[in-house]
């Protein structure tokens, strides 16, 4: 099994240790992450969605103009736009960017969060959308033929696009949430499936529940599992490491007592996934042998915030433990997210691509 890596572009300087700075869309700052990663050796750079963010289809289309090689995964949120019309512009950006597209599809899991976008559907609601809406989405993308829909959500009649995904069948479809519900469409319709940054016996106890849910649509050898997202906190010696992850907790604390991104946050977050790695927090600040909770448990689970510490070997043999649970992608993203995308695709995506190549020659040796 092979591994991918997914890095994180953002529409401006911000981080947990930086307060946001500069324009709230910054073209060169986006350009210059976008390169970092290309130059670095990343796969694919994750675009995020939020109700308060800039359009994340106008900054995708930017980094595929920035770059080259660089894949794009774009979050989408199902329900602000017609799934058809979605399809056409991912299809459009398929083009666009050569082939290098992927759809990251967010339902979203604060209630807050939604109704500021004007959506006041209950969390089951949101997944029945999602469902219906993915259904119609591929098959817009994969259809020869006008078809129609009648749902409980849509009513298409007589659709056909004139454009078509470059990538075929469609666009590579990248799924997160962490409920019970979640995981049911996932299992319908993810190709990857994003858990966050967990211990290793949470970790593998989601995959089984995404296959288990993927085998009753005959998906459980298609779907693959990304760990999104890991903040990687390397150094020279692993003492240093751990020094390192302090400073960032204590820079951390300033920016999340000022940054309206964390005092809005709630307490008690709704999301699943926030609430798995917050019951990690609870556990102490060391998970496993290096899994960090320290931001997790200071931002109250806002976003990714999980850490692995450590030199940049050891961290790869930690993100190996993970691969050979079934882990073929990882998205990770630093605290300094231009220097630490360059830092990474220096010292840590060759370590940890030699150890995946090592362990599979490994496996393949003894089998043969």
């Amino acid at each position: 099994m092979s591994v991918e890596f997914i890095g994180y572009v953002s529409h401006q300087e911000a981080s947990e240790i930086h307060l946001p700075r500069g324009p709230a869309v910054n073209p060169p700052y986006i350009a210059a992450v976008a390169q970092a990663h290309e130059y670095g050796g990343f796969d694919r750079v994750l675009i995020v969605h939020s109700s308060a963010s800039p359009d994340g289809f106008q900054i995708a289309s930017f980094v595929a103009q920035q770059t080259k090689r660089l894949g794009i995964l774009l979050a989408h949120r199902p329900g602000f736009v017609a799934p058809t019309l979605a399809a056409r512009q991912l299809a459009t950006l398929d083009h666009f960017s050569a082939g290098r597209a992927a759809v990251h599809i967010i339902s979203g899991g604060d209630d807050a969060e939604q109704q500021r976008d004007g959506d006041y559907l209950s969390h089951a609601q949101r997944y029945l959308l999602t469902d219906e809406y993915l259904d119609v989405l591929k098959r817009a993308w994969t259809s020869d033929q006008p078809f129609d829909h009648e749902g409980a959500f849509y009513r298409v009649t007589s659709h056909r696009s004139q454009v078509r995904p470059l990538q075929q069948p469609h666009l590579p479809v990248y799924f997160g949430g962490s409920s019970d519900a979640a995981i049911e469409v996932a299992g319908k319709h993810a190709d990857v499936y994003a858990l966050w940054g967990e211990s290793l016996a949470a970790v593998e106890e989601t995959i089984a529940k995404v296959r288990k849910a993927a085998a009753r649509h005959g998906r459980e050898r298609h779907i693959r599992f990304s760990l999104s997202s890991l903040r990687p906190i390397i150094a020279a010696t692993e003492d240093a490491a751990w020094a390192r992850a302090e400073s960032i907790l204590e820079r951390a604390r300033e920016v999340v007592a000022r940054s309206p991104n964390f005092t809005r946050r709630p307490k008690d977050p709704q999301n699943v996934g926030s609430q798995r790695l917050l019951a990690e927090a609870d556990k102490g600040s060391v998970v496993d042998t290096r899994l960090w909770t320290g931001i997790t448990a200071l931002t109250r689970a806002a976003g990714n915030s999980t850490s692995l510490v450590g030199t940049a070997q050891q961290v790869a043999d930690a993100m190996l433990e993970y691969h050979n649970l079934g882990v073929s992608t990882f998205l990770i993203r630093g605290f300094d997210p231009l220097e630490d995308a360059l830092a990474y695709g220096r010292d840590l995506l060759p370590l940890v691509r030699k150890v995946v190549g090592h362990e599979a020659a490994t496996n393949e040796t003894i089998t043969a």
